[in-house]
Parts: C-alpha cells; structure tokens; sequence
C-alpha cells in the first residue's frame, strides 16, 4: 500500500534527489501553479475533468465517479508506462490529496511502482509556502546590484551563481525582466510560483552570511515581493554599475532580440509613449518602424528609461552606495568578485 508524505518529507527527498514528485491534475491545473520540479502526468486532461465536473454538478457523485473510471481504465496501461520510465520512486499529489492521488497510487503500488502520496496536495503545499514567507527569518546580509537598463545585472547574477556565489535572481523567479518591456517572449510567473521558487532558492541560503540580488521594484511582472526580501534589498549594500549607454543599448537588443517579437515591442512602446516627450516619441517610434532597434533602444534610454531610474537612484547618498565604473557587464564581473566576499560551500 502507497505511503503518505508531508511537505516536509517530500521536499526533503525532493532535495536528496531520492524522489520525483508528479503532478496528476490537468494540464492547465499544473500550468497555473504547481511545486517546483514535478512532472505533470494527468490522470485526467482539461477536457475529461471540466465533462466529470458537469455530470458531477447535473447528474450526481455516482454517474461522475462511474465515468472517471470509464475514461482511467482505457488510459491505464499507457499512464503507467509513463510512470514506470521513471527512474526512482514517485509521489504523486493533485489538489487535495483525494481521489485523483488515491487513485493514481493504489493502482501504480499494485503494477509494483513504488509510490508515495502527499498528504493534503497542493492545496497544503500552499499553506506551507505561506506560512515560511511569513515566518522566514532570512538572516543573510544583502549585496544589491543597482544599474541602469541594459546593465547586464541579471547575466551578472547567472555568472556569479555559477561561481558558487550565493545568489537569488528575483527577476528569473517572476520570469519577467522587470520593465514595460519585460515580458516580451517570456510567460510571466504568477504569484502562486513566484513564492514557491522563491523559497525553494531562500531556503538553502539560510546558512550563507550574505546574498547577491538585483535592486528590483515591489513589483516585478506578475509578482509582488514578499516583505522579508523588500527589507532585505533596502538595507543591503548598493553596488552601482555605471556602464556606457551605447553598451547598454547594444546588450538589450541582443538579450531581447526585438526582430523576433517585432509586434510585442510596439505594444509594449505605446503603453508608455505618452510618458515620452513628444518628438523623442515619434522618433523611437519611427525608428521600431523601420525595425532600428539599436536606435530605438539608444532613445528609450536617453529620454526614458536612464532619467527615471536616476530619480530612483538619488535615494542613495555617495557615501551608501559604491559606483563601479566599468565599459560592460563582462568588466564589472571582474570588479564584483573584488568586493564580494569568497563564498563559502555549505553542505
């Protein structure tokens, strides 16, 4: 018989890598929100469950229950073969930890799938999310990269990380860039993701003495900073990239690669182009037209992007911040791992 799991259990053998959690709701069900790093092999797909939901409501519990074995049973075999390719044991999860979980592991333990069950579904892996992001006492110190657009601040994170320096990379989480233009050829992360990867990636950085992060908004995309990292990022220490405006520009247009999400910067342009002043306006626009990204960026900057952001950064007096002058982000790596200190492996 199948074993129940709390969140703790599973995301302790989650970690140890001893486990692959599954994710047996529908697909748009796993889409919205799910844990980090499960698998979604649906017992039953966005079509078959809103048809069980209707006889459920007009119909009744039985007629329901009697089509959702009707649809399982001519899906079993194929549903577990899918289980069976994965290597080590499963725990498979839905809502609540009802029927859909029930079932999935009585009949995985029956062909001999070691199979675990979490107990109260996502629905309690949820409470648990809510309940650390208000209870976290995150006690490492903070290293706040500040820049104007364009900086490289989120490739500058990436490359530290791969260094073993402890980072968290806020704008990844949200997957969003954190700008009017930020989403462009990205599916923002909702809120309910958002924490969940926050705290996977916090977490384990209890133990480090300090963090590196970008200087983000409350808001970045779809997802609003929980107060524990907003504290954080205010009191941390402000490294400012001051980085060429012609470097800049020519890093966005690479990162972004407007050519290929031509109609998403237009949309992205005119939400914002009566914030512009009107002549710079109708040259940036012009210049999208004509699909001159490199000139249309240089513009945003100048008359937009670089005014608003040295409004922001006027909070920090000289002697708060230090300003790292460098001509590209592949320099001020070099001066970052000067100021930083060495990070130290935990286990």
């Amino acid at each position: 018989m199948f074993q129940d799991l709390t969140v703790d259990q599973l995301l302790e053998m989650q970690k140890e890598k001893k486990i692959t959690a599954v994710d047996v709701r529908s697909p748009s069900e796993y889409k919205e929100a799910t844990i980090p790093g499960a698998l979604n092999i649906p017992l039953f797909n966005d079509e078959e469950r809103a048809e069980i939901g209707t006889i459920y409501k007009q119909v009744g519990v039985q007629a329901a229950k009697d089509r959702g074995l009707e649809i399982v049973s001519a899906k079993l075999p194929e549903f577990i073969k899918t289980f069976s390719a994965i290597p080590n044991h499963k725990a498979v999860f839905c809502w609540r930890g009802g029927m859909r979980s029930r079932t999935s592991a009585t009949v995985l333990d029956l062909m001999g799938n070691k199979t675990f069950r979490l107990d109260g579904g996502v629905r309690a892996y949820r409470r648990w999310i809510v309940d650390k992001i208000e209870t976290i006492n995150f006690r490492p110190n903070a290293y706040v990269l500040n820049g104007y657009t364009g900086s490289g601040k989120t490739m500058l994170l990436h490359k530290l990380k791969e260094q073993g320096y402890p980072v968290l990379d806020l704008e990844g989480m949200a997957n969003h860039r954190g700008s009017i233009f930020g989403q462009i050829g990205l599916n923002p992360h909702n809120q309910k993701t958002f924490d969940s990867l926050l705290i996977k990636e916090a977490l384990p950085l209890q133990a480090s003495s300090y963090v590196v992060l970008e200087a983000e908004s409350k808001r970045i995309g779809k997802a609003v900073l929980p107060e524990f990292i907003a504290e954080k990022k205010e009191q941390g220490t402000q490294l400012f990239l001051d980085i060429p405006r012609a470097e800049r520009a020519r890093f966005l247009v690479e990162d972004y690669q407007p050519w290929e999400h031509h109609e998403e910067c237009m949309k992205a342009f005119y939400r914002i182009k009566a914030r512009i002043h009107t002549p710079a306006a109708a040259q940036i626009e012009a210049s999208l037209n004509a699909r001159e990204y490199e000139d249309a960026v240089m513009l945003l900057l100048e008359y937009y992007y670089d005014p608003r952001y040295e409004h922001t950064a006027m909070r920090y007096s000289e002697e708060e911040r230090i300003t790292l002058s460098v001509k590209n982000a592949e320099e001020a790596l070099g001066e970052l791992v000067k100021i930083l200190p060495v990070p130290v492996k935990t286990v």
